[in-house]
């Protein structure tokens, strides 16, 4: 795995992922999205992809998964994140709660790879669900 970062002039930079998708990071937030935003952002795609594949090995019928992600930073330089809660909102037809509970516990315990690095670097991370039933 490989990305490239091109500065883009003020505080703003050029990222190319080694698979071919180019996205903007600005600290000023003008242009795109901050880089620490980013690193929440990738918390939340890792998670979310085992959260979904294991409700759908369950044969649950998700329509909808939004990963919330509330995190907060020491107030020291550097701040860092020192805590950081992911709440999933599953929506779906008849979901079983066991299965969304069990879904969100193995990736946080398991799966998520930037769950765990972010854990082993000392950040508290809590997770929560909230399960909506459509028609």
């Amino acid at each position: 795995m490989n990305v490239s970062v091109k500065w883009d002039g003020d505080l703003r930079f050029q990222g190319t992922t080694g698979s071919g998708f180019n996205i903007t990071i600005d600290g000023e937030q003008k242009q795109g999205a901050r880089p620490l935003e980013m690193m929440l952002l990738g918390l939340g795609g890792c998670t979310s992809y085992d959260v979904i594949s294991i409700l759908k090995k369950a044969r649950q019928d998700v329509v909808d998964c939004v990963a919330e992600i509330d995190a907060e930073r020491a107030d020291t330089v550097p701040s860092v994140f020192t805590k950081i809660h992911v709440k999933f909102v599953v929506s779906g037809r008849n979901l079983k709660e066991s299965h969304v509970k069990r879904a969100v516990q193995l990736s946080a315990e398991e799966y998520c790879s930037a769950s765990l690095m972010l854990e082993k670097g000392g950040v508290e991370i809590s997770h929560s669900y909230e399960i909506v039933e459509v028609e």
